[in-house]
């Protein structure tokens, strides 16, 4: 008995001793094999050599954006060393500046867009990238899209192109602009949920999904006539781009379905009987193609270079370069607006209140231009950074607004008092509005027998306690407040603008607008880019020889750490290994998240709002 207790013993020890060398040989490899990529990622690149007649392979991927979100360490270091996903977002500033060096360098003679990744960016993001390729044609060089499938996105920067090539197999996805939500009302019923709800604003429809169970007319109202404006820029663009008959995009958007019968089913033949594109070419036709427009038709190989090995010959604008010259300071706003500090890609009060404290205490920078990109958020955040603007102006620094995509809601607050607002024509700006919401879970808890009581000293000791009804005496007062804030949104806008308050109260009530209309409002003074704006600030500042400049976040070694560790590695990673392997249902769980998820991100502290929600619609 006790030899075979013993053998027992043993052979355990022995299993154990096995899993113990497996598990220490694959830590061993895992080991290795992240020192050889950290070797890889580190060592020094040669840039490749380039010669004439090279075609430059401009790659747009993800998302575009004017400030890059942060990536955590790791997802940095992979991203660098093994290229398996393409970026999640790209730089507005960094394509720019890549046509425009590759328009000057005499060895670039072809630009080829890498379209295929490209997913959302503003309309007014491509309005600007378009001129930079024509920039770029009018150098006398030429530009050629090559995809299998165009997205409504991915066409419109296409259409900028001497050539598009489409695969036979494939198609032009146009279908127009849309503004759809979710309608969560009736999913709120059933779940006893009692959401709160306090606006200011006829037009202020950013909590309906959480009101109705469709879009009021008066929301349909407002969306049809930005939507219809948007869609007539992109429309009128790819006309004159492609040279096309009035009616083409019309039939294609409008009449697809009678179209299709004259190619048999065949969107891509219907594409290029309709001339959205030059020709039908497989992979490999395109591969022979290229070679025949570079001049290497006879060559194994053809001389490219990818944007990415080329960015070391980019000249970045906005760059301070240290020097005595005097300066215009540019400074990024974008994302969603809430207290304290942030990271890249949201707007936090007390972050962007310092980089313009830092721009008002920095002796060469003259003026300052404030790009705005938000739909809004927490009004108290919003009016932080509007009185550090107001100390900017009052220490003789002029400041101006250049609108991105969408400068609306909290994003018109900051704007309100700028000395000037230039924004574009698919510019989407107003929604002066203010809401508060508290939904409130007293009736779900008291489905599954949980109640709550208790005592005060007050009839509000409670506070806003979600697991009983709101007090009529906290309803009065959230109201009142928000009628507060609602007729402080008219002031500043009324004030910084210029305006009677007669007109602001005739045009606010959370209306939306696009950047043309919104100048002959008087909410806008100026239709261009950001180089205008920065253009003008130097003006208002007398500067005859000047450098623009990005104000960037001081970040302490603390703050780079605590950036790095919050930067959602493991979410985004789902999220896009999600996308990958599971497109329809990603594009389901996408749409939920993007509308919820940037409601459950909004904070302030009295829970009240100046916010816009916006679909992407290109």
């Amino acid at each position: 008995m006790k030899t075979l207790l013993s053998m027992i013993i043993n052979i355990f020890k022995y299993i154990g001793r096995t899993f113990t060398f497996i598990r220490n040989t694959l830590l061993n490899i895992l080991l290795f094999a992240l020192l050889f990529l950290l070797i890889f990622a580190f060592l020094p690149k040669t840039d490749p050599e380039i010669i004439p007649g090279t075609t430059l392979i401009l790659t747009l991927s993800g998302n575009i954006v004017e400030e890059r979100q942060p990536l955590s360490s790791l997802e940095k270091f992979l991203g660098s060393a093994v290229d398996i996903k393409p970026d999640p977002e790209t730089l507005l500033q960094d394509i720019i500046d890549t046509i425009d060096t590759a328009a000057e360098d005499e060895n670039i003679s072809i630009l080829r867009l890498d379209l295929k990744n490209l997913k959302h960016g503003g309309l007014n993001q491509f309005l600007t990238i378009g001129k930079a390729i024509e920039r770029f044609k009018a150098s006398g060089k030429k530009v050629i899209a090559a995809e299998d499938y165009y997205t409504q996105s991915q066409y419109f920067l296409a259409s900028y192109a001497d050539q598009i090539i489409l695969n036979p197999m494939g198609i032009v996805d146009l279908h127009g602009f849309g503004n759809y939500r979710l309608y969560f009302k009736e999913a709120l019923d059933k779940l006893q949920v009692s959401y709160n709800i306090f606006k200011v604003g006829t037009y202020k429809s950013a909590l309906e999904p959480f009101t109705r169970n469709e879009m009021s007319k008066e929301d349909r109202r407002q969306n049809r006539v930005w939507l219809s404006a948007l869609w007539r820029i992109y429309t009128d663009n790819v006309k004159k781009q492609r040279d096309l008959k009035e009616n083409a995009i019309e039939k294609y958007t409008t009449d697809v379905a009678a179209q299709l019968l004259l190619t048999d089913g065949n969107p891509a033949e219907l594409a290029l009987k309709l001339g959205l594109v030059d020709q039908l070419l497989t992979r490999n036709q395109v591969s022979s193609y290229f070679k025949t427009v570079a001049g290497t038709a006879g060559n194994s190989t053809q001389q490219v270079i990818t944007s990415r090995d080329y960015s070391s010959r980019v000249n970045h604008s906005y760059i301070d370069d240290d020097s005595s010259s005097e300066k215009v300071g540019v400074i990024i706003a974008e994302g969603n607006i809430v207290p304290g500090k942030q990271p890249a890609g949201l707007i936090g009060g007390d972050s962007l209140g310092e980089m313009i404290k830092k721009a008002r205490q920095n002796k060469k920078i003259k003026a300052v231009v404030l790009r705005i990109n938000s739909g809004g958020g927490s009004a108290f955040a919003s009016e932080i950074i509007r009185q550090e603007i107001l100390a900017l102006q009052e220490s003789g620094k002029p400041l101006i607004v250049s609108m991105g995509t969408v400068t609306a809601s909290g994003g018109y607050w900051l704007a309100a008092n700028a000395d000037e607002i230039w924004a574009s024509p698919a510019t989407i700006t107003g929604s002066i509005g203010i809401f508060a919401a508290i939904p409130t879970f007293e009736k779900p808890l008291a489905r599954l027998g949980v109640y709550r009581d208790g005592i005060g000293t007050t009839p509000l000791a409670s506070g806003v306690d979600l697991t009983q009804p709101l007090p009529d005496q906290l309803r009065s007062a959230i109201q009142q407040n928000v009628n507060h804030g609602y007729n402080k949104f008219l002031g500043i806008v009324s004030g910084g603008r210029d305006l009677e308050r007669s007109h602001v109260e005739k045009i606010a009530q959370g209306r939306v607008y696009d950047g043309l209309t919104a100048k002959s409002l008087g909410l806008v003074d100026n239709i261009g880019s950001l180089d205008d704006a920065v253009n003008a600030a130097a003006k208002r500042a007398d500067l005859t020889s000047f450098q623009p400049v990005y104000i960037h976040r001081t970040l302490t070694v603390k703050d780079q750490l605590f950036r790095y560790v919050t930067a959602k590695i493991a979410g985004r990673t789902l999220l896009r290994e999600l996308e990958i392997r599971y497109p329809t249902l990603f594009q389901l769980t996408d749409a939920v998240y993007s509308q919820l998820g940037t409601l459950f991100q909004l904070k302030d502290p009295q829970g009240i709002y100046a916010y816009f929600f916006l679909t992407p619609i290109l």
